[in-house]
């Protein structure tokens, strides 16, 4: 074979064996088999992806989409507006102004010096102040928090970044200090922390409404976004009170300067109308001038009512605050046995100076021979020997009976927040010494308004009735629905009421109580000087009294009753010369304010053996 040959067939050769070895070379299609395995492939794909799709869509849609909206879509709760507190007369006492409340969320504020620029006028926050607010970065920053509500809707309109408008109110107080300690007030987040306004939570602050906002991550509102109203806010259900604001505010003020005189402690005062119960003033006030001593310091709101010194209390001491009430007291004494048929106003009875009972040593208050006194005359001297006389004839159980019966012991229909029922002896806490010690008010601890209450059944013929301080319910649209009158129950016959009014009538004529008397009115009452137990020890605090009185006018057809307490006064301690005058001045100014006609008494003191006014000390 020639060369020539031999490389040809070596071409050819190398040229099919090269042939073989490529077989997708050019001009050779792909397998069918595949390609229909990539397209299966690729359907499978895009079979998935379209199931998942529409799992998302449609399956899980709602799912997906709360999760979403949960991360800024909030619901926020909207304050009710709280209602107000009104007098007889309508006279605002307690009121909360709508406002808006301004609030920044200074993540999403780019430019605080020139925002602040645009919002110090309409925010009324100084620029100088509204900077750094807005420059805080901590995501919730409150600007104003009372703004007025045209400047809130203004600054709402305007839509600025990272600043939020929402509804807010404000708790304000017409008069200021007036009647605090018995409207109480309100905490931080605007509910009831004491007093009626704690009382009536619930009622003044009505429901609150429901509202779903787009918000950032710290609780802003996202710019630009709108609120949704879910459940409208309702506004509370007001109070009209029993309180007259011009009789409150007589009363306050001449208990504060009697106050400030005589160095007192404390002032407590309650003017009630005789024949529905509704309390007309109610006042608890504080000397912050003077040492409380080692009884502690009372609790108060840590502003002036318009006399130096003296403050509203926290707490309402007429109701809250339980002390022994002394002479005052004797009432329980002189009811029972007159009830009992055990005396009459003319018996006679043979009075020492002083008697050991027990193991302790009991006096007048007036060192005097032995006396020869009736039952009125022991009365309107405020004798202690004499009223444990007359004890004595009633005996343990009916003393502990009558105590009882006239509401000593027991809350009032009222049960004001803190209010005590007292602290009462009873048969098994007997000891020898309380057959003297109750009947003259040492050893029983109750609250002026139990005291005021059992006058008031004298005043009112032998009938209890229950105290009042709220009158009626005010809606939301200004009517008002009256509360249920006052539960009554009868306590002593009428004949022995009127009788007990008689000698008490005598108190003030002719004995511890003629700076009670009322030109052209006749006045029943009684006066008390009694003395306050040391603390935690069998002794008493020296020198130390609660200066009171207690009585009613006009005493033949009484309308209106009233006690006033003053504790510790430092000047002159008895009740005659400290708590009368007070009666005095209030109830004369109280019977013109009403309009109630004058009887035509001749009111002028008696003179009478051993009438003295520091006769009633216990």
């Amino acid at each position: 074979m020639s060369t020539h040959q031999t490389s040809t067939h070596s071409r050819t050769r190398t040229s099919r064996a090269s042939s073989v070895r490529s077989p997708q070379g050019p001009g050779r299609r792909p397998s069918p088999n595949r390609l229909i395995l990539l397209v299966a492939i690729f359907v499978a794909i895009f079979g998935l992806l379209s199931f998942r799709v529409i799992q998302l869509q449609i399956f899980q849609h709602g799912l997906y989409s709360k999760i979403s909206s949960s991360q800024v879509s909030q619901k926020v709760t909207t304050t009710a507006l709280r209602a107000g507190i009104y007098d007889r007369n309508g006279q605002i006492l307690a009121v909360s102004r709508p406002t808006s409340l301004v609030i920044a969320d200074d993540f999403q504020i780019k430019d605080p010096v020139n925002q602040a620029a645009v919002m110090t006028s309409i925010v009324k926050v100084p620029v100088e102040k509204l900077i750094p607010l807005l420059s805080k970065k901590s995501g919730y920053v409150v600007l104003n928090g009372s703004l007025d509500l045209t400047s809130g809707r203004k600054l709402r309109s305007m839509y600025l970044p990272g600043i939020v408008v929402q509804d807010s109110s404000v708790r304000s107080y017409p008069n200021d200090q007036l009647a605090l300690a018995t409207l109480g007030g309100t905490n931080a987040s605007g509910a009831g922390s004491v007093g009626l306004e704690y009382a009536y939570q619930k009622l003044l602050a009505g429901q609150n409404g429901l509202t779903r906002e787009l918000t950032s991550t710290s609780g802003v509102n996202l710019p630009s976004s709108r609120s949704t109203v879910i459940r409208a806010a309702k506004p509370g259900i007001g109070l009209e009170l029993t309180l007259d604001t011009a009789l409150q505010f007589v009363t306050e003020r001449a208990v504060a300067k009697q106050l400030q005189s005589t160095g007192g402690v404390t002032g407590k005062a309650i003017v009630m109308d005789v024949k529905t119960g509704e309390i007309l003033a109610n006042v608890s006030l504080v000397n912050t001038k003077t040492n409380p001593g080692v009884l502690g310091p009372i609790p108060a709101w840590g502003k002036d009512i318009g006399v130096p010194g003296i403050q509203q209390t926290i707490n309402n001491l007429p109701f809250a605050q339980a002390y022994e009430p002394g002479s005052v007291f004797k009432l329980v004494t002189f009811s029972a046995a007159l009830q009992q048929g055990l005396v009459t106003p003319t018996t006679v009875f043979t009075v020492p100076n002083s008697v050991v009972v027990g193991t302790r040593f009991f006096h007048d208050a007036e060192n005097h021979a032995t006396l020869h006194l009736t039952t009125t005359q022991i009365l309107a001297q405020s004798s202690n020997i004499g009223t444990y006389k007359i004890g004595t004839l009633v005996g343990v159980n009916g003393l502990l009976a009558q105590v009882e019966r006239m509401g000593f012991g027991q809350k009032t229909a009222i049960n004001f927040p803190g209010e005590t029922s007292g602290l009462l002896v009873n048969a098994s806490t007997w000891y020898a010494s309380d057959q003297v010690s109750l009947p003259i008010g040492q050893v029983d601890a109750v609250p002026p308004i139990q005291v005021l209450d059992a006058y008031n059944i004298i005043a009112n013929n032998g009938v209890f009735i229950q105290p009042k301080l709220v009158r009626g319910f005010v809606n939301s649209d200004g009517s008002v629905k009256a509360t249920a009158p006052s539960a009554t129950r009868v306590v002593m016959s009428s004949s022995v009421a009127q009788t007990i009014n008689t000698m008490l009538q005598q108190v003030v004529l002719a004995g511890t109580g003629t700076n009670a008397i009322i030109p052209g009115y006749s006045v029943a009452g009684k006066t008390g000087t009694a003395t306050i137990p040391y603390p935690g020890k069998a002794k008493l605090l020296i020198g130390q009294y609660n200066a009171s009185f207690v009585g009613f006018a006009p005493a033949n057809n009484p309308v209106l009753s009233m006690i006033v307490i003053v504790e510790r006064p430092q000047t002159t301690i008895f009740g005659g010369e400290v708590a009368a005058p007070i009666f005095q001045q209030v109830m004369s100014y109280a019977l013109r304010h009403y309009g109630i006609p004058s009887n035509g008494a001749v009111q002028k003191p008696l003179t009478g053996k051993g009438a003295k006014i520091s006769s009633d000390v216990t």
